[in-house]
C-alpha cells in the first residue's frame, strides 16, 4: 500500500492498496497503520467503522461536522463512486479547493479527508458501499450540509442527482454555510 498527497487539498491522502488477484479474485489490505503513521496519520486516533449503501444516482453529501470536525478515511467497498472533497478550513492553504475522485470496489483505493473538509459522493453503480473510518464518535448535533448543487461548487454530478435526503434537500449554499458559526 502506499501513501499519494493529493495536492488540491492540504493534508489529504489517497491510500493505493495492491491488490493480489488469482482467478478465485482478489485479496487487498484496505488499511495498514504503518503507511498510515508514515504520512503523520495517528492510526489509533480512529473511533468508529461506519458503512452506507445507496442506489445508483444518490447523492450524499456534502457533509462535515461542526466544532473539530471530523477526519474520515472513505472507500468505496463495492461498486463505484464519483467522490467529492470540499477544503473549507480558512486557514488551509487550499481553502475552497475541490477535489474529485473515482473509488471503486475494485481498486479499494481509500481517500483520507481532513477534519474541516465537506465530504459527498454519487452511487455510479447499483449499489454502492462506502466505508468510512471516522476520528470520533459521531453527534448529530454537529453535523453541518451544504447544497450538492451550490453553483459556487459547480461541481459536474455523473449523472442526474437522485434520492437526497431531507436534510440534503435543505441545505443551505456554501457562501451561507461560511457564513455560520462552526
Amino acid at each position: 500500500m502506499k501513501a499519494i498527497p493529493v495536492p488540491a487539498i492540504a493534508g489529504a491522502y489517497l491510500f493505493e492498496p495492491a491488490p493480489h488477484r488469482d482467478a478465485r479474485g482478489f485479496f487487498s489490505r484496505t488499511f495498514d497503520r504503518d503507511v498510515v503513521r508514515s504520512v503523520g496519520i495517528d492510526p489509533d486516533g480512529f473511533a468508529q467503522d461506519s458503512l452506507s449503501r445507496s442506489a445508483r444516482g444518490v447523492v450524499r453529501g456534502l457533509h462535515l461536522r461542526s466544532g473539530r470536525g471530523e477526519a474520515k478515511l472513505v472507500r468505496c467497498s463495492y461498486g463505484e463512486v464519483f467522490d467529492v472533497v470540499v477544503d473549507l478550513r480558512p486557514d488551509s492553504p487550499t481553502f475552497r479547493n475541490t477535489e474529485f475522485f473515482a473509488l471503486s470496489g475494485e481498486s479499494q483505493v481509500s481517500v483520507y479527508v481532513p477534519a474541516g473538509c465537506a465530504h459527498g459522493f454519487q452511487a455510479l453503480t447499483e449499489p454502492a458501499d462506502v466505508a468510512y473510518r471516522i476520528d470520533r464518535p459521531h453527534d448529530p448535533a454537529e453535523d453541518v450540509a451544504i447544497a450538492h448543487d451550490d453553483p459556487e461548487l459547480a461541481i459536474p454530478w455523473p449523472l442526474p442527482p437522485a434520492l437526497l435526503s431531507e436534510r440534503d434537500l435543505r441545505a443551505p449554499s456554501l457562501a451561507d454555510a461560511l457564513r455560520r458559526p462552526r
